[in-house]
């Protein structure tokens, strides 16, 4: 979602200092909404451990919030760069599908702020949920791989509120076209409408179409994405040496 919404506002004359950053922050205003729907199927199903996501929510918000706000600090050249590594972590860890192995048990209250302080500043910065690193950390810590799934989207809605918070708060003085912060309203308005009308079917397909193939060719647009970012990275760097 970030590379399109990122591309869109380009297209449409937004400097790179800002389309980035819109982008991610519209990305994260998104997961506000398609998190509760995710949120209520796992917790009907007795799939998330609240008493973990509540644990884990203090750091979350801290992170989140300064996530954002580094992420607004940072110059585009570097934010472009951390995208794009982002992406290749991405793309390898669906290729090579790796999964930790139960090895410990939860750590205490302040290691679980430390460590959704972590999920929560990452997460914010490139626009995500935060599953890509809940998951594989809660299942090292011997939850049902279910239960980490579940207990991840319940953390992605306050992934999702604090680092959207952020935005907001660090793009309010550049009085953007069409945009809260640094939320560009028409394409979250456009792509919440959208994931809600399509979620169903796609779940639906979910189902019946071959997982690993379509793993396989979800992380090769993955790599293709982050060659573009990667590319743009170039050239931000390259114009900063021109001037």
């Amino acid at each position: 979602m970030v590379p399109f919404v990122d591309a869109l506002l380009r297209q449409q004359g937004l400097d790179a200092e800002h389309s980035l950053r819109m982008a991610i922050a519209t990305s994260l205003a998104t997961i506000l909404f398609t998190s509760l729907s995710s949120m209520r199927a796992h917790h009907r199903r007795g799939g998330v451990r609240w008493d973990v996501a509540k644990q884990l929510l203090p750091g979350i918000l801290l992170g989140s919030a300064l996530g954002a706000y580094w992420a607004s600090q940072l110059q585009t050249r570097w934010l472009l760069a951390w995208f794009a590594a982002f992406l290749l972590f991405s793309a390898t860890q669906m290729l090579i599908e790796r999964k930790p192995k139960a090895s410990r048990g939860l750590p205490s209250q302040g290691g679980l702020t430390l460590v959704g302080s972590l999920i929560g500043g990452l997460s914010s910065v490139v626009g995500a949920g935060g599953a890509f690193m809940t998951v594989p950390f809660l299942t090292w810590c011997s939850l049902a791989p279910a239960v980490a799934i579940g207990t991840s989207a319940a953390s992605g809605f306050p992934i999702a509120a604090a680092g959207t918070l952020g935005y907001i708060y660090s793009g309010w003085h550049h009085q953007l076209p069409h945009a809260l912060g640094y939320v560009y309203l028409p394409a979250l308005l456009i792509i919440v409408l959208a994931s809600m009308l399509t979620a169903p079917r796609g779940a639906a397909l979910a189902h019946q179409l071959p997982t690993k193939r379509l793993k396989r060719y979800f992380a090769a647009s993955l790599y293709l994405l982050s060659l573009h970012m990667l590319w743009r990275t170039i050239e931000s760097f390259n114009a900063s040496i021109a001037q």
